[in-house]
């Protein structure tokens, strides 16, 4: 395993609304993408971009999830920290099975089956006790380099 590109990092809010204002009134976002519903995850998302180092928005996003109902795994983070704040990071790697494999022989605890992500791509997430207290998630690198773009 190698530690691929922080393609985003995760930020539960309980608005995402008011997250947006915040990002672009506060943070001089200047490219939000529109939000939209991840059923199978329970959540709503919406990314934001940052400029890369040629100041192009090609930078690390802002991943910004909103709880979708009660039911949602994000509503028990949100109880625990109401304001939100980070809740993951994820990197990309570019072969999903290999770096699930290569993460279960090292003995880390894989949260659940490999699955499709907000950016189209395979996903799964790492324990956080596994990942030095960050949930981490895992990543296949988009095709084309390319962010979620709505």
């Amino acid at each position: 395993m190698k530690l691929g590109r922080l393609n985003h990092i995760g930020v539960a809010t309980p608005s995402i609304a008011d997250s947006i204002a915040f990002y672009r009134d506060v943070m001089g976002a200047t490219k939000i993408h529109t939000p939209f519903d991840l059923e199978e995850q329970g959540v709503k998302v919406c990314f934001v971009d940052t400029p890369g180092a040629d100041g192009a928005m090609n930078g690390t996003q802002i991943e910004l999830i909103e709880p979708l109902g009660e039911g949602s795994t994000l509503a028990g983070f949100l109880a625990k920290n109401p304001l939100g704040g980070q809740h993951h990071l994820c990197f990309e790697v570019p072969d999903i099975a290999e770096a699930r494999t290569a993460f279960e022989e090292l003995g880390k605890r894989i949260l659940g089956p490999t699955r499709i992500g907000a950016h189209g791509t395979p996903i799964f997430f790492v324990h956080p006790k596994d990942m030095g207290g960050m949930l981490t998630e895992i990543m296949e690198t988009p095709r084309e380099d390319a962010h979620w773009s709505n």
